[in-house]
């Protein structure tokens, strides 16, 4: 048996202090996330499946449960509203009957371009609670100790598709007078 080198009191300690600031944390958010996304008449679970029906270019209902943390159920009957609306569509696979997917559809995207276009980083308790750090040492809090937690607890395929939305937004969207936009691709032209 492996000898423990904390003490019950503070393994509690410690437990109850990530709750407590997660729930703090949790309820501002929350209410950040509501108000940008109201414009759009979206709740959180239905803009966070097009997020990741978006930067997983498809997937399962499974996968949206996973990466969205949330039932099966739930990410499943959200999904179906938001295909009622026209921003998803749903499809199954040839090889895989079993399992229904998601791909956001064009107005699906373009409500999705929208909300990151109105982003407003002034509305948002969070950014603007960090930004006195970011003031006193030049960059925002690290996120690399709380990202090992979430590691350790959802796995390394989740925090893949956690960075890769991030990767995504970061090769594929441009700022342009304070608003983030997607950048447009040039298409190839071919020689006359």
């Amino acid at each position: 048996m492996q000898e423990k080198n904390y003490s019950v009191k503070d393994a509690m300690i410690f437990s109850q202090r990530v709750a407590q600031l997660s729930k703090a944390l949790w309820k501002t958010i929350e209410k950040d996330w509501q108000q940008w996304i109201k414009p759009f008449d979206l709740n959180i679970n239905e803009h966070h499946i097009l997020w990741i029906a978006y930067h997983l270019n498809g997937a399962s209902i499974s996968d949206v449960a996973k990466f969205g943390v949330m039932h099966v159920s739930t990410a499943f009957n959200f999904s179906k509203k938001l295909e009622e609306r026209g921003l998803l569509a749903f499809s199954k696979k040839e090889n895989d009957k079993r399992n229904t997917y998601i791909e956001i559809t064009e107005e699906g995207e373009n409500i999705l371009l929208s909300l990151m276009e109105t982003y407003d980083p002034a509305n948002n308790s969070v950014f603007s609670g960090a930004l006195p750090l970011r003031e006193l040492y030049g960059k925002f809090p690290e996120m690399i100790e709380m990202m090992a937690v979430i590691r350790n607890i959802y796995g390394e395929d989740f925090m893949e598709i956690f960075e890769r939305s991030f990767s995504n937004i970061d090769d594929q969207f441009a700022v342009e007078d304070g608003k983030i936009l997607k950048k447009k691709i040039e298409k190839a032209t071919e020689p006359v």
